[in-house]
This record gives C-alpha cells, sequence and structure tokens, in this order.
C-alpha cells in the first residue's frame, strides 16, 4: 500500500469511528497536531474540532458510514480521491465528494481540502 492510500484508509477510519474514545484515536492517528478539515460547511483545526466535525457528521445522517470510492491519485506529498456517504441500511448514498489530502512528512494528514459534488436537496 502506497503512503497516499495508508493515509486514505486512515482518513476512512477516523471518518467511520462513531464512538468517541475510538474517534479521538482515529484522528490522532490519521492527522497531525495541526492537522486542518475545509470544505464548503466548516473550517477546523486540531485533533478537538477535527473530532467535532466528524461527530457532527454521524449526528446529522445516523447510520451512514463514509466510504472509499474509485483510485487514490496522489504525487509528492498530496493526493486526492472520491467517497460516498452511504447508508448500512438501504444503501443510498445522499451524499459525495472529493477530497483533497496534503501529507506531512510522518504520513499523517496536515490538511484536507473537501469539495461536496452530491448533496441532499432539503
Amino acid at each position: 500500500m502506497s503512503q497516499y492510500e495508508t493515509a486514505v484508509a486512515r482518513y476512512f477510519e477516523a471518518w467511520n469511528a462513531t464512538d468517541p474514545a475510538a474517534l479521538a484515536e482515529a484522528v490522532a492517528a490519521a492527522w497531525t497536531e495541526d492537522g486542518s478539515y475545509t470544505d464548503p460547511l466548516a473550517d477546523v483545526s486540531g485533533h478537538e474540532q477535527l473530532a467535532a466535525v466528524i461527530a457532527g457528521a454521524h449526528g446529522q445522517f445516523p447510520g451512514f458510514e463514509f466510504r472509499h470510492t474509485g483510485t487514490v491519485d496522489g504525487h509528492h506529498d498530496t493526493a486526492r480521491f472520491a467517497w460516498e456517504l452511504v447508508s448500512t441500511v438501504d444503501g443510498s448514498a445522499p451524499v459525495a465528494g472529493f477530497d483533497v489530502i496534503t501529507l506531512a512528512e510522518d504520513g499523517r494528514i496536515r490538511g484536507v481540502l473537501g469539495f461536496l459534488d452530491r448533496v441532499p436537496t432539503a
């Protein structure tokens, strides 16, 4: 597995963690201490704020999980990948997008720029 695929796998572990302790551990494994996440709905940095955004997404979409789609494309310290938010009950995916990550030397994420391609209308 490449450094990019490893970082993306840790990223999805964090986004799919629902237990607060597991979420904190997964965020620390995926992001540097001052790591950031920016998308049209959020602009946060640091492990505590990152965990809060992830917990908020689970609160808004209970019973859903984030799934990586396609392949990870990376070069230098940057990678991009697509994802969907999928219902574990019926397989619907009301939210989809792609993210661009920048990696630190230790392989953890320094920053995420997220883009939403599909969102619910109501």
